[in-house]
């Protein structure tokens, strides 16, 4: 299986939600990353959005 592309996402939140996304990480032994992916696919998933896969979304391209 090749490896997941990432991209970087820089944002500034609330020191107190940066908090409650580090404990919620710890709750479910992920990184802080990790659990803001799961609650945007959850939100997603919720709100009828559709999550392509990478594939689909490169269209088999090699992007860098």
């Amino acid at each position: 299986m090749p490896p997941k592309k990432t991209a970087t996402l820089n944002l500034r939140i609330d020191p107190v939600l940066k908090e409650a996304a580090r404990e919620a990480a710890l709750r479910e032994h992920r990184s802080i990353a990790s659990m803001i992916e799961v609650l945007i696919r959850r939100h997603c998933e919720q709100a009828g959005i559709p999550i392509p896969e990478q594939q689909t979304l490169f269209n088999g391209e090699d992007h860098e």
